[in-house]
């Protein structure tokens, strides 16, 4: 039985000065303490160039039990603004966990038909897996809103938080590749591998995410790994749920698809590299991954540990661990007449 061809990679159209960005309630809702971050937010998205406006659902004190709605509201006011013309990038105010309510409600009709960035880590992850899976689209996993751009964004050092602001307004607005993220000093090599280089889609997110979408009907098919490089990171629980978690992606057959790892700093983990002879996330990572020969970056800044480097999902990159780097080989976005870039 032949399986149906992979849909190749939805880029949307690249965003111009004076367009609008939609803060959206996409999981978790908006406590009133953190409605100066969320004005911040407003602020560094304004500075990038672009006209900002909040989703209805968007009010501090509205939620649903730990959501900021039911998920069929969520749905519905997602659909909304993937219909709307107008709006041309939604990103989302928090993670939470919501998304794998309305994983089904989604109207991916209207993403083929006008595909947009949608931004967010954490739960967003399910977003940007499931919808790359079901249509190609290019997911834009980087920092959230209120927690990232009006908060950790704003207690970064000035430097890396203007070099940010360029490197997300470059994403956002050019059509050509960004190239080599800036590393820092802590980013590990892990494991070399043969030649300490990959090349292939970059596929990802938060951990636990990742492996809850592979247990839903709208799972990845396993040949969107082939060749893939890894990305992850993992906030909260236990060293044993990351261990627990690779396995579960070691049984499903996907390391030993993909040509690459790169993996986020970890966040309150507990039992990684204590006193107590207890495994450090290096040694945790390699254990699992046993003699599969590939390379593997580690400590590298998304994900919840702090400002996000931007890891668009769907794009090829250049993983070097040897030397440290890793680069986006294509760009996020396409011209807006629909051209790729040469």
């Amino acid at each position: 039985m032949t399986r149906p061809a992979l849909p190749p990679p939805l880029r949307p159209r690249a965003l111009a000065p004076g367009d609008l960005v939609v803060i959206a309630s996409l999981s978790g809702p908006l406590h009133s303490a953190y409605e100066a971050d969320l004005e911040r937010s407003v602020t560094v998205l304004e500075r990038m160039g672009f006209r900002v406006r909040r989703s209805p659902l968007l009010e501090a004190g509205r939620r649903h039990w730990w959501n900021a709605a039911a998920p069929e509201d969520l749905a519905q006011e997602l659909n909304a603004l993937l219909r709307d013309p107008e709006v041309r990038a939604v990103i989302a105010h928090d993670g939470g966990a919501a998304v794998l309510g309305y994983l089904d409600l989604i109207d991916v009709d209207a993403i083929a038909a006008d595909p947009k960035p949608i931004l967010g880590y954490s739960d967003v992850s399910l977003l940007h897996l499931v919808l790359h899976g079901r249509t190609g689209l290019v997911g834009f996993h980087a920092d959230l809103a209120t927690p990232g751009l009006g908060g950790a964004w704003q207690t970064a050092p000035a430097a890396r938080r203007a070099e940010l602001e360029r490197l997300y307004t470059t994403l956002l607005t050019s059509t050509e590749a960004i190239g080599a993220l800036p590393a820092t000093p802590d980013w590990e090599c892990w494991r070399a591998g043969r030649s300490g280089r990959a090349e292939g889609p970059l596929i990802g997110g938060l951990l636990n995410r990742i492996v809850l979408t592979q247990a839903t009907r709208f799972a990845l098919p396993l040949e969107r790994f082939d060749g893939a490089v890894l990305f992850w990171e993992e906030m909260g629980g236990q060293a044993a749920h990351v261990w627990s978690y690779l396995q579960v992606l070691r049984h499903s057959g996907i390391l030993d698809r993909i040509s690459g790892m790169v993996v986020g700093v970890p966040r309150e983990i507990h039992g990684l590299g204590g006193p107590d002879a207890s495994p450090t996330l290096s040694e945790l990572v390699l254990d699992v991954l046993g003699d599969r020969d590939i390379p593997v970056l580690g400590n590298v800044e998304f994900g919840h540990a702090g400002p996000n480097l931007p890891m668009p999902v769907g794009i090829r990159v250049a993983l070097d661990a040897r030397r440290r780097s890793l680069s986006l080989l294509e760009p996020a976005a396409r011209a807006a007449d629909g051209r790729e870039a040469a």
